[in-house]
């Protein structure tokens, strides 16, 4: 049964996504570019993937982890923007109890998943410039599998309880979320329980596995920046700032609108609620569209290989 207000204690069987609750004519401005950025991150990974895919040149451990950024970023965006396009350009704002529940799971795990694979591309960069005698001997395609299968069990058994949690909630009134998409915050405050456990694990979940990743990954980048520093080769220095400063300000990107959306959900701050829902959204398709760029199209090695192959279909 689906229920509109508050005054039934029956049980819901669908939710209802109202985007901008205060601030409704965003839909409209936000449709065309909203979709431009979908197109291009779909466009862009598919090619990246396809690329590294069909070159054997580029079958090196760098590459099959831009690769799994590539997934996660199609993934995450196929889960989340053709619903919220559905929404802005045909106002189809049902969605089911379980596709809600299945959205959950997938942006609370392959969200921080995006976040350790980045982690492990600053290592990466760490020790290709800290430790470069060494790094045909560690950064190996052993190593990337051991970091995948890592990255998945870690992530899984942490955040897989954070739609349990929700999906095990009595929802008896109010079925109209308000956000784009089904955050565990946005649909757990519409149940009649107590949600003082979610919001606590969550907390935790975001401190453990964003929180660590980010210290990490401040923690890699210092020791770039001081290697690079000593850096005599002309040439070098800029060079290395150049690439991995790129990398790091799109990770700082990423990780702070995460961030910044689930604490101004938490502490209910008296921003527009409509800011921290706009940032959700632009959090999964613009670093989909970024990401690529910035670690596939700028690196020689994948931009020769992009033209070399285009040259080759016509």
């Amino acid at each position: 049964m689906i229920l509109y207000n508050g005054s039934s204690s029956t049980e819901v069987s669908e939710f209802l996504v109202n985007c901008f609750v205060r601030s409704p004519s965003w839909q409209h401005s936000l449709s065309l570019p909203l979709s431009l950025l979908f197109l291009l991150g779909m466009g862009a990974n598919a090619t990246l993937l396809i690329t590294i895919r069909l070159e054997a040149s580029l079958h090196e451990p760098m590459y099959y982890l831009l690769s799994i950024l590539s997934t996660l970023d199609i993934v995450l965006c196929l889960t989340v923007i053709p619903k919220v396009l559905l929404v802005f350009w045909f106002d189809l704002r049902l969605i089911s109890f379980s596709a809600c529940f299945l959205q959950m799971f997938i942006m609370n795990n392959f969200l921080p998943m995006e976040s350790c694979i980045f982690l492990v591309m600053a290592y990466d960069c760490y020790v290709a410039i800290c430790h470069p005698l060494h790094y045909p001997s560690i950064i190996t395609d052993k190593f990337v599998v051991k970091a995948s299968i890592f990255t998945v069990t870690w992530n899984t058994l942490l955040t897989t309880p954070i739609p349990i949690l929700s999906a095990q909630l009595h929802y008896c009134g109010n079925n109209i979320i308000e956000n784009c998409i089904c955050a565990n915050l946005s649909v757990s405050k519409l149940s009649c329980d107590n949600v003082i456990l979610n919001k606590i694990y969550q907390l935790i979940v975001a401190w453990t596995l964003l929180g660590s990743d980010l210290i990490l990954i401040f923690l890699f980048y210092s020791f770039i920046l001081r290697a690079v520093m000593k850096l005599k080769a002309k040439g070098a220095a800029a060079k290395a700032l150049s690439t991995c400063g790129s990398h790091f300000n799109l990770i700082l990107f990423f990780s702070t609108i995460l961030l910044l959306f689930i604490f101004t959900d938490m502490a209910k701050k008296k921003a527009s609620h409509d800011v921290p829902v706009l940032l959700n959204i632009l959090h999964h398709v613009i670093p989909a569209a970024l990401n690529p760029i910035v670690y596939g199209v700028r690196t020689k090695e994948i931009k020769q290989e992009i033209w070399r192959l285009l040259r080759k279909g016509q």
